[in-house]
């Protein structure tokens, strides 16, 4: 393929999906001004409806954004002030954000090299080493803080689930809540070794959280989340605490938010999760294609699936050296791409007041100068795919030192 004659390739594609939808989501729109019913309503409980269906739940709770989603369903779960929540340094920060904000403290472990993705070892040594457990009360404290251990909250990153078997293990053993955070796993699935079944993501903790930012596998056309859940009662709280508290209007049970979900991004999702199974099946197959056109090049780990997970592919994400060089010749070349994430949540000025040190988190810091997200979406093309790689490859050709780690599986 001659220089000129190379594509352009955009890191992410907003706008084919909408066109190829344009009809179906105008249609949405124009009954949503015609209904005059722009907050709750019908339209958002068939919404929660079919999403918690998608998600093999009984519950679903539209919010106003994922990080509403992870907030209320850690409320409704009963933690806040002066407990500790676990969850990991890779990750967006609100993940963390929605943990400080339901008034608990967050508590960090590091992730498997491969995956990225909380490491159930490593889970298990931070709670016999740094916690003390009570277990007269089933009562985990941990040490540095003081604070009881009251949940745990993976993140299924990048679209491939944790392994979630030993993490639901270890917390009966300690008595805590698993509260999912699947703001990248739309339709994600896990093998349980312990059921004997595949299950979606969102169903295997005591609840979910979920985000519909526009760049998702489902995005709304703005801002928007959603908690799912197998339990009333928790979906009851949850429901209150997006609504100011109430149970019903003027009545109000406790003090709560504004974290709605809009009626209109509703009716847009409605029209898109009919889409989302074959999207996800899309994206697998622009994956096979990345693994098989790189299988040549050793001076780059392509990400990692497990058998038991069956990855949604969010992000595509490599790990490369000198990777802001590259990303530069990738610009350059007209190659978008992204860095989820450049700096460690422990290590993020935000989180100073957690007291921790470079080399707390091996994993997540050799990981984060590395770590490039290439384009993925299911509209991505074949050519436009060789284009990426090969311009990855003539980058790769200058680099002169090893990658961080030696996982390289195709």
């Amino acid at each position: 393929m001659s220089a000129h004659s190379r594509p352009s390739v955009p890191f992410l594609d907003l706008v084919t999906p909408h066109v190829q939808l344009e009809d179906e989501l105008v249609a949405a729109f124009r009954a949503g001004l015609r209904s005059g019913n722009f907050v709750g309503g019908a339209v958002l409980e068939e919404f929660e409806q079919q999403f918690a269906r998608s998600c093999d739940t009984r519950y679903g709770v539209g919010v106003g954004s994922g990080t509403d989603a992870l907030r209320f369903a850690l409320m409704a779960a009963g933690i806040g002030a002066g407990d500790a929540v676990i969850t990991v340094p890779n990750t967006f920060i609100a993940t963390a954000e929605a943990i400080s904000q339901a008034g608990a403290l967050p508590v960090f472990v590091d992730v498997d090299e491969s995956t990225y993705n909380l490491d159930p070892k490593k889970l298990a040594s931070f709670l016999q080493r740094d916690c003390s457990y009570y277990a007269p009360t089933r009562t985990l404290v941990h040490e540095r803080s003081g604070r009881r251990v009251a949940a745990i909250v993976p993140v299924h990153l990048y679209g491939q689930m944790a392994d979630m078997d030993p993490i639901l293990a270890l917390a009966e053993q300690y008595g805590l809540h698993v509260i999912e955070d699947a703001c990248q796993a739309h339709g994600a699935a896990y093998y349980s070794r312990q059921q004997g079944r595949w299950c979606k993501a969102g169903s295997m903790g005591m609840a979910a959280a979920f985000s519909f930012y526009p760049g998702k596998n489902l995005g709304a056309c703005g801002e928007a989340g959603a908690v799912v859940t197998n339990h009333e009662p928790l979906a009851n709280q949850a429901r209150q605490l997006r609504d100011h508290g109430q149970s019903r209007k003027y009545h109000h049970q406790v003090e709560g938010y504004n974290g709605r979900m809009d009626s209109l991004q509703a009716a847009f999702l409605l029209v898109k999760l009919k889409h989302l199974e074959d999207w996800n099946e899309r994206r697998r197959e622009v994956a096979k294609d990345y693994h098989r056109l790189f299988e040549s090049c050793s001076q780059i780990a392509v990400p990692q699936t497990n058998s038991w997970t069956r990855s949604v592919y969010h992000l595509y994400v490599v790990r490369v050296v000198e990777r802001d060089r590259v990303q530069a010749e990738l610009a350059a070349a007209g190659v978008g791409t992204g860095i989820h994430y450049p700096i460690p949540l422990h290590l993020q000025p935000a989180y100073a007041a957690l007291g921790h040190q470079p080399g707390d988190f091996p994993i997540t810091e050799s990981a984060a100068p590395e770590i490039l997200s290439l384009p993925m979406y299911p509209q991505l093309k074949l050519d436009a795919q060789e284009h990426v790689v090969e311009t990855v490859m003539e980058a790769l050709t200058r680099s002169r030192r090893p990658l961080a780690t030696s996982t390289t599986v195709l």
